[in-house]
C-alpha cells in the first residue's frame, strides 16, 4: 500500500465531418498549474453529449481532455452514451416504439446505428449517430486530445473491462505515450476499477465519489484520482485525499463534477483541486485562467 498518511485498517471494497487536429490548449494536462478542465462527454453544452460533435467541439474551444460513457449492446459492441436507455438522447421511442424500456443492452449495434442522437439537442445535429467506441477514440487522437474514459454501469455488462482495454490496444491507446498522460478509466463500480488496475497496472485510474476518509488508504491501491461531485466537496477533504500517494507513486488527485458556471469553478479551484469536469468548458477555463 502507497500512503503518506497513516494507513487505516479498512473493510474490503467492492466493487460529422472531421475538423482540423487541435492547435492549442489553455487547459492541458492533469498536474499542471492550475485545474485541468475536461469536457464533460465532450462539450455536451454546446453539441449533443458523447458524439463526434461533442468532441470536436470541445478541440475547437481549445480544450485537451474530453470525458466519454462506454456501455456494451445485446450483440457484444461497445458503444459511448450515458444513460441505460437510448430515450433520452436519441430517437429510438419513434424508431423502435414496441421495444420499451428501450435499454442499450437490448439493442443490436445495427439497431442503435439506425438512431439519430443529435435532433434532440438541436435541428444543425441532426442525423448524428451514437459512435463506437472505436469512432470516438479515432476522433478523439485525431484531434490530439487526452480521454477520460468511464465505464458505465459495468454490473450491467461482465467483461467490459477486458474489453474496453483490448479496444483501447487494438486502436493504439495502450502504448506507453498515452497511458503516461493521455487516458483515464473512472467509474462509480470499485471493483470495476480494481479490476481495470489488476488487467493493466499502467492504465491510470479514477474512482468516482466521495469515499470516506477512513477508506482512502484501500482506494489508493488501486485509483490514482478520487473524483466527486462539486457538492459534496470540501477543502479539507481534498487535502485528505492529496495526503496520499496512489498506484503509480504519485500524490492521489481529485477530480471534481459537473461544474458549468464561473463562481462554482472559481470555488472550487481554491479548495486545489486537480481538474473541473464541466458541459461548458470555456466557462471554467476562463474562470479558473
Amino acid at each position: 500500500m502507497h500512503v503518506r498518511a497513516v494507513a487505516v485498517t479498512t473493510t474490503a471494497l467492492l466493487g460529422v465531418a472531421l475538423t482540423a487536429p487541435l492547435s492549442h490548449a489553455r487547459a492541458d494536462a492533469v498536474g499542471d498549474d492550475g485545474p485541468t478542465v475536461v469536457a464533460h462527454r465532450g462539450a455536451s453544452g454546446y453539441a449533443p453529449e458523447n458524439t463526434l460533435a461533442a468532441v470536436d467541439r470541445a478541440a475547437e474551444l481549445g480544450i485537451r481532455w474530453v470525458e466519454n460513457d462506454v456501455q456494451r449492446t445485446r450483440d457484444g459492441e461497445l458503444v459511448v452514451l450515458h444513460d441505460e436507455s437510448l430515450a433520452r438522447t436519441t430517437d429510438v421511442e419513434e424508431v423502435f416504439p414496441d421495444r420499451s424500456p428501450w435499454k442499450v443492452k437490448d439493442f443490436t449495434f445495427a439497431e442503435i446505428a439506425r438512431l439519430d442522437a443529435g435532433s434532440w439537442f438541436g435541428s444543425e445535429y441532426a442525423g448524428a449517430r451514437v459512435p463506437t467506441l472505436e469512432q470516438y477514440v479515432d476522433r478523439v487522437e485525431h484531434n490530439h486530445q487526452k480521454l477520460l474514459l468511464e465505464l458505465k454501469s459495468p454490473g450491467l455488462y461482465p467483461g467490459i473491462e477486458r474489453q474496453t482495454l483490448k479496444v483501447l490496444a487494438n486502436e493504439g491507446w495502450l502504448d506507453r505515450r498515452h497511458v503516461a498522460g493521455r487516458l483515464i478509466v473512472q467509474s462509480f463500480d470499485a471493483d470495476s476499477i480494481r479490476t481495470v488496475h489488476e488487467l493493466k497496472p499502467a492504465v491510470k485510474t479514477g474512482f468516482l465519489g466521495t469515499p470516506a476518509v477512513s477508506e482512502l488508504p484501500a482506494y489508493a491501491e488501486f485509483a490514482d484520482q478520487i473524483n466527486p461531485s462539486y457538492g459534496s466537496l470540501s477543502m479539507s477533504y481534498v487535502s485528505a485525499v492529496h495526503a496520499f500517494t496512489g498506484p503509480h507513486g504519485r500524490q492521489l488527485e481529485v477530480l471534481t463534477w459537473t461544474v458549468n458556471d464561473a463562481d462554482t469553478a472559481r470555488r472550487v479551484a481554491g479548495y486545489d483541486v486537480d481538474g473541473i469536469i464541466t458541459n461548458k468548458p470555456d466557462v471554467v477555463r476562463d474562470a479558473v485562467d
